[in-house]
């Protein structure tokens, strides 16, 4: 019997994976077998080291997705090594805190090009690349919690990852009979930089872990399993979702 969820020959880009839950996803699919172009801000030796490990082919694209610039560069990068494009994972993402009140545009700008125009276009670019044989590909969107609610001083995260859910929908309604499934997943509270202040924070720390039905914070590595099964055949008519890892949370 077929294993739906081998990735054996694939190529995935994955943006935001020189650390944390982009790195944990990179090294998921590559030991579904997908080769690895990574995509970041900064060194991606670990990353490389951990997906070399599982004896796929790997490369690293050094890029700051503050700006469109590098997207041309990605998708370059693939094709450079021969390889076609089968599965992105827009995973790059920033944040800001501060009340709404004292909230600045530089803040405001700054997250919202990362998290949704810079996904939006690099989305663009790849579909080109992926209808042009006519062989569809796969899209994952990594949303957040944040996606279905409103949380606080962090507006601009709030908003992003608010429209990525619907960017999502929106390119799933558009892109699904031509064969790309474009999908999200959303993540609860996990072991990342950008909760590092939440997790110093005795009182809100208290407060989150108290909510979470599982009783932890995420590991990256927990996200693992729902990237692979969104890239994979196991998920061919799939379209349109934001899947919530979250120990519970939204449950609750």
């Amino acid at each position: 019997m077929k294993n739906l969820f081998d990735l054996t020959g694939k190529t995935a880009i994955v943006t935001g994976a020189n650390t944390g839950l982009g790195q944990a996803i990179a090294v998921a699919l590559a030991g579904a077998g997908a080769g690895i172009v990574a995509v970041g801000r900064s060194a991606m030796d670990e990353t490389e080291r951990l997906c070399r490990d599982t004896g796929v082919a790997f490369r690293a694209v050094q890029a700051d997705l503050s700006s469109l610039e590098p997207i041309d560069r990605i998708v370059a990068a693939s094709a450079e090594a021969g390889n076609r494009i089968d599965i992105l994972v827009n995973n790059a993402g920033i944040i800001r805190r501060a009340d709404a009140i004292d909230f600045t545009e530089k803040d405001w700008d700054d997250v919202m090009n990362v998290n949704l125009k810079s996904t939006f276009f690099l989305s663009q670019a790849v579909a080109r690349r992926m209808l042009v044989d006519g062989h569809g590909g796969k899209i994952i969107n990594i949303a957040s919690l944040l996606s279905f609610q409103g949380g606080i001083r962090i507006p601009s995260y709030t908003a992003s990852k608010s429209g990525l859910a619907g960017l999502t929908r929106l390119l799933a309604c558009e892109w699904a009979a031509k064969g790309i499934n474009v999908n999200g997943i959303a993540p609860g509270y996990f072991v990342t930089n950008n909760t590092e202040a939440l997790r110093n924070d005795p009182k809100r720390s208290s407060e989150i872990l108290s909510r979470i039905p599982a009783g932890r914070w995420g590991d990256p590595g927990d996200l693992g399993g729902a990237a692979v099964f969104l890239a994979s055949s196991a998920a061919d008519y799939v379209h349109g979702i934001v899947l919530p890892v979250d120990g519970g949370w939204l449950a609750r």
